[in-house]
């Protein structure tokens, strides 16, 4: 078992692996080639009755576990969103896991606390959002936008909600038909039912066509419904759409109904002025979320929720009992009071390590190149004759399928595009996921890895190509 003296040699030795890994994450496939259970049939059914060594521990997890890991840190991860690191939020996860904080309330930790508010108000700062919106670290958007729609609700029923339940009351929630998964999710826990989620039709670009949800208010209410909230994308996950929240804004608040930005992914563009422009309205939304885990280089869990009144938030989700009671209550932020859990990590320190590290000029610099990137492979992709670009792109992200000319059907390129896709990531030199759009099969390539240079996207799209080439061939 582990003593000081030995923990310090074997984190010495930890430390030159982890160096040693992502100085060579690129030699290793990016998605896992295992078969299900493969790696939980390797695995002893009983734990060991004794303590072994820790040398054989690290053995078999570079024998067992290493080979099941998808390596979302590869320079050709090209799938889902990233959760980006980067070496200084290594180092500020090590100290946290080190620390073993516990940050619930202020008296707990208060260096944590303190230094979460301030984080949030330098996003504040480096995002241009308004100066009197109040922040909160949450573990993902998810879990901030449930808070959202259990604010609404409690705001709604005047704070009655939590207490007496909703008691028939038919609540309405709504999105756009792009709006994710989780959306559906939070409406379900929150106890107002899929039923009352609204999906509102999108444009040509993919985005919530503000007239329309005008519309499906104005007939909720007279169907005897009442409209609670209205959840806006900054960047859906399937194809980065952006909802319009200049004309949404007055809508909702003409309606008397709350807004809510989810912006989990693409917010972090709002790092650069001249993206600024795209989220204009967003002043007026009642609350923000986006993922610093996602593309500002930050370890998962991170998470940056603002509300524009805090004071509804923490009724919504206060309870003191005796053992939580302090004597700093009210001079200073318990931020277990602002979320669902009571348990929090200390997630502000790694942010705090990745914005003195990189500086804020810093960030700006990589998230140009990653856009840079993609407009890079959007050129390749257009000069294409067989590829084609299936919506607009307006971050890092790109949407396309390979058009074979023996193919015309829809479900004939469906199937052709999902194998191709199968093939690429089957091949292990690059990882890439894909969405749907109107039933047509769409492959999704997000350039958005801390550490990806052009060398990494020019051989992920000469694969690419060569692979379709290959596939259409065979036809």
């Amino acid at each position: 078992m582990l003593d000081l003296t030995s923990f310090r040699r074997e984190a010495h030795a930890l430390v030159d692996w982890m160096a040693d890994y992502l100085e060579t994450v690129d030699s290793y496939p990016v998605k896992a080639r295992t078969a299900p259970y493969e790696i939980f049939n390797k695995l002893p059914d009983t734990p060991p009755e004794n303590s072994e060594p820790f040398k054989k521990i690290m053995n078999d997890f570079v024998a067992h576990i290493l080979p099941g890991m998808t390596h979302w840190q590869h320079p050709r991860f090209f799938a889902y969103f990233p959760a980006n690191s980067s070496y200084a939020s290594v180092l500020g996860e090590m100290l946290t896991a080190t620390l073993g904080a516990q940050c619930m309330i202020w008296e707990t930790s208060p260096a944590a606390a303190e230094l979460e508010e301030k984080m949030m108000n330098w996003l504040k700062e480096m995002l241009d959002l308004p100066r009197e919106w109040d922040g909160v670290m949450q573990d993902t958007a998810s879990a901030a936008t449930l808070c959202a729609i259990l604010s609404a609700r409690e705001k709604k029923s005047g704070f009655t909600s939590n207490q007496q339940g909703l008691n028939g009351t038919r609540y309405r929630v709504y999105c756009s038909t792009q709006t994710h998964s989780s959306i559906d999710k939070a409406v379900r826990i929150a106890g107002l039912g899929t039923d009352h989620l609204v999906k509102v039709a999108v444009d040509d670009k993919l985005a919530m066509q503000p007239e329309t949800l005008r519309q499906a208010i104005e007939q909720d209410r007279r169907k005897g419904y009442t409209p609670l909230c209205v959840i806006a994308t900054f960047g859906t996950t399937g194809t980065t759409a952006i909802d319009p929240l200049a004309p949404i804004a007055p809508i909702c608040r003409e309606q008397d109904v709350w807004l809510h930005v989810d912006a989990a992914y693409a917010g972090t563009a709002l790092i650069l002025p001249e993206y600024r422009s795209l989220a204009s309205g967003l002043e007026h939304a009642d609350s923000f979320v986006f993922n610093p885990h996602k593309w500002m280089f930050t370890n998962f869990d991170c998470s940056a929720y603002f509300v524009r009144d805090k004071a509804t938030l923490i009724r919504t989700f206060e309870i003191l009992p005796e053992y939580l009671k302090t004597g700093q209550r009210g001079q200073v932020n318990d931020y277990r009071d602002w979320g669902i859990a009571l348990g929090r990590r200390f997630r502000a320190l790694k942010l705090w390590f990745v914005i003195r590290d990189f500086g804020v000029a810093g960030i700006r610099k990589r998230l140009r190149e990653h856009i840079a990137l993609a407009r890079q492979v959007e050129q390749w992709m257009r000069e294409e004759a067989a590829c084609e670009c299936m919506a607009p792109a307006p971050f890092n992200a790109l949407f396309f399928r390979w058009h074979p000319k023996k193919l015309t059907a829809t479900d004939e390129l469906n199937r052709f595009n999902a194998r191709l896709l199968q093939t690429l990531n089957d091949s292990g030199r690059l990882y890439l996921t894909h969405t749907r759009i109107n039933d047509t099969f769409i492959i999704r390539m997000v350039i958005g890895q801390t550490y990806v240079r052009e060398e990494h996207v020019r051989k992920a799209w000469r694969h690419i190509k060569e692979t379709a080439q290959k596939l259409s061939a065979e036809l």
